[in-house]
């Protein structure tokens, strides 16, 4: 019956799926944290970070969490977290003094393997390209994008020299709302979204060495608004995002592309509202959510549908080794299936 059904969930997100053909179940946590951190391992293996320092895994797909929290560090707000597998795992908090912390014993003890006391540092995400190397990045410090870089799975981190990291426009910066803003791809590739006053698209193909730029058309000129995140499969994408003080705000908020980010296009039909993250689920299929709600499309971003009207919520990831979709947000985690006909 397991293999059954997971032959079953790889089957309906490698085709196109229907909002009809998913369903969304609440979990039972009784946790009270702001969840915007989430990696999805395996089809069993997921990790949580949230606020009021809480850091949950599950290790059977969901159907029952542990919760702990940091010995000193009770208060952070861990809205970046990357899991190798079930016990290795690094996250990290937004907020000044900023940390990173790692973990290789499943959350039993954990080291402090970065940290910042600029009053202005604030780690916005963070991804790995494989088990060794991975990135950090965070708001602006006199002007310049914070990046930090490993090349151990997180043991110990390194600013980037000051003259790699890119120059920020006045009012840009990223949203920690969802870890999304940052991804890598392939080997060396990564990409970074920007919001705020100014809405960016900043993409480097030699591990953050060298960067190229491009305007995004999402909502600019608001401060609390733009760009949340941003996903790519080949030559397509989709980006997401609004402002989270009017998350029903519709109208320039949500863009697909197919020709790596040089033209953006509306949608037809586009989400109901603010969209902190977004997810490729495979073969054209998205999944997006925000505070507002939870929508799908079938076609790359042209057309959203109505998944949930689930309110709180601001993170959705998929298994990266497997076919389970999460989602997360204030006092909630929720798991989203194919339905079983």
């Amino acid at each position: 019956m397991k293999l059954f059904l997971a032959a079953l969930a790889i089957l309906c997100f490698s085709v196109r799926l229907r909002a009809q053909d998913l369903v969304w179940k609440n979990g039972d946590i009784h946790v009270k944290s702001s969840f915007r951190a989430l990696s999805v391992v395996t089809d069993q293996v997921v990790w949580a970070g949230g606020s009021q320092g809480q850091i949950g895994r599950t290790l059977d797909g969901g159907k029952h969490w542990s919760f702990g929290t940091i010995k000193n560090f009770e208060s952070l707000d861990f809205r970046s977290i990357y899991a190798f597998d079930s016990l290795h795992c690094v996250v990290a908090n937004a907020g000044s003094p900023a940390y990173i912390f790692s973990t290789t014993d499943g959350g039993k003890n954990w080291r402090t393997v970065y940290q910042n006391e600029h009053k202005e540092a604030f780690i916005d995400g963070l991804d790995f390209w494989n088990e060794q190397k991975g990135i950090a990045y965070g708001d602006p410090l006199s002007g310049k994008m914070l990046l930090i870089a490993t090349t151990d799975g997180g043991s110990t981190w390194q600013e980037l020299p000051e003259s790699q990291r890119p120059e920020l426009k006045p009012g840009e910066a990223s949203f920690a709302a969802s870890g999304t803003g940052l991804r890598c791809y392939d080997k060396k590739k990564i990409r970074i979204t920007t919001g705020g006053k100014v809405s960016r698209l900043w993409t480097s193909k030699d591990a953050g060495a060298s960067w190229s730029v491009s305007d995004l058309p999402i909502l600019q000129n608001v401060e609390t608004g733009g760009a949340f995140s941003a996903v790519f499969w080949g030559k397509k994408g989709a980006v997401v995002g609004g402002d989270f003080k009017n998350d029903e705000q519709t109208g320039k908020h949500v863009f697909s592309t197919e020709d790596n980010g040089k033209t953006w296009v509306l949608p037809l039909r586009p989400t109901r509202g603010l969209r902190e993250c977004v997810e490729f689920l495979g073969n054209d299929n998205l999944i997006a959510i925000g505070p507002a709600g939870c929508d799908v499309s079938n076609d790359g971003g042209f057309n959203w549908y109505a998944l949930s009207d689930e309110k709180s919520f601001h993170v959705v990831r998929k298994a990266r080794n497997g076919s389970l979709v999460v989602a997360a947000g204030n006092g909630k985690i929720a798991l989203i299936t194919p339905k079983i006909k």
